[in-house]
C-alpha cells in the first residue's frame, strides 16, 4: 500500500480481533492482485497478455477500469492509468532527471484512448503499453476494508493506509476523529488537522517520493501529457464519501494545478485543504474546521 497501515476498531475484543483478521486478509488480497511490483499479480499478467490479444477480466477489475475511464474523461486526460510507463525513465532512487528524448519516447505509450476496453475484454493498441492501478488501488482497498468492518457490525473506528483515511464510525463518545495533515516540508510534523465523523480524506503531495536537483523538486506525481511532475501544490487533501473518490480527486487536483484544481473541486462540491507551493494554505468550506498547528 506504499506506507504504514493503521486500523482502529471500536468494538468488543473478540469481534475486533475477528474483523481485524478479515481486514488484513482483504488488504493483502488486493495488494497481491493489483501490485505492479509482483510479476505474478493479476495486473502484471494482464499487462503481459494484453500485448498479444484481448484479455477477459473479472468484475472487480472491470469496475476499476470503468472508474478509471470516468476519471480520464473528467480530468481532461490527466488521470490516466496508462502513464505508469513513465517510471521507466523516472528513477526516484537514482535521483536522475530524464532527457526530453527519453520522456518523449515513453510518452508514445501513454493514452487511455489507446486501450481497447470492451467489457469484459481489454487490450492494447501498442506493444509496450501497460495499466497501472497505483492511483486507485490503495484507496479502493481502504473502502473495501471499511465495508467489511461495517458489515461485521463495528460501530466506530477508521482505516488508514499510508495517510489515506476512511472513518468506519465516530469515536465511542460520539465525537469525530481528528485527522492530522502531514507537513510537506517538515518530517514527522503536521501543519493542521480536521475532524471527521464519517466519510474519507485522502492526500496527494510532492513529498511522498521526490528528489531535488539544483534546488528544484521533482515529485512522483507525473503529468501524462508532459511526462514531467505536477507543479503548484505542496499537498492537496480532499474529503469525500469514499476514499476512492477523495483520492482520485486529490490526484487530479494536483495535476490540474491551483487555478483549474480549485474549479474542479468546486464543481464536485468536495471539501478540501490545499497547501500551495510556498506554504500558503487554503481550505473550503470554512465548516471544514481546519485546526492549524503552525
Amino acid at each position: 500500500m506504499g506506507g504504514p497501515a493503521e486500523l482502529m476498531l471500536c468494538a468488543e475484543e473478540d469481534l475486533a480481533k475477528q474483523c481485524a483478521a478479515l481486514i488484513e486478509a482483504e488488504a493483502r488480497r488486493i495488494e497481491k492482485k493489483f501490485s505492479r511490483y509482483d510479476a505474478s499479480s493479476a495486473v502484471s499478467i494482464l499487462n503481459s497478455q494484453a500485448q498479444k490479444s484481448k484479455v477477459e477480466v473479472d468484475s472487480e477489475v472491470a469496475a476499476l477500469l470503468n472508474y478509471a475511464a470516468v476519471c480520464y474523461e473528467q480530468s481532461d486526460g490527466l488521470f490516466d492509468i496508462t502513464c505508469g510507463v513513465l517510471r521507466r525513465v523516472w528513477d526516484f532512487k537514482a535521483k536522475r532527471v530524464p532527457t526530453q528524448a527519453e520522456v518523449k519516447a515513453v510518452r508514445s505509450l501513454i493514452g487511455w484512448e489507446q486501450v481497447e476496453w470492451n467489457p469484459p475484454y481489454v487490450g492494447f493498441r501498442k506493444p509496450g503499453m501497460e495499466i497501472d492501478f497505483g492511483g486507485l488501488g490503495k484507496e479502493y482497498a481502504v473502502d473495501r476494508c471499511v465495508a467489511l468492518a461495517q458489515q461485521a457490525g463495528i460501530p466506530g473506528g477508521f482505516v488508514n493506509f499510508a495517510g489515506d483515511v476512511r472513518v468506519i464510525g465516530p469515536r465511542p463518545d460520539g465525537q469525530a476523529w481528528r485527522i492530522g495533515l502531514v507537513h510537506p516540508r517538515k518530517t514527522g510534523a503536521v501543519f493542521g488537522s480536521v475532524e471527521i465523523r464519517e466519510g474519507a480524506i485522502a492526500t496527494s503531495g510532492d513529498y511522498e517520493r521526490f528528489f531535488e536537483v539544483d534546488g528544484k523538486r521533482y515529485s512522483h506525481i507525473l503529468n501524462p501529457k508532459t511526462g514531467y511532475p505536477a507543479e503548484g501544490f505542496e499537498s492537496v487533501s480532499v474529503m469525500g464519501e469514499s476514499c476512492l473518490l477523495a483520492g482520485t480527486a486529490s490526484t487530479i487536483t494536483m495535476l490540474l494545478g491551483p487555478q483549474r484544481g480549485r474549479e474542479f473541486l468546486g464543481e464536485l462540491g468536495l471539501p478540501y485543504v490545499l497547501r500551495l507551493a510556498g506554504g500558503q494554505v487554503e481550505y473550503f468550506p470554512h465548516t471544514v474546521g481546519l485546526d492549524r498547528s503552525e
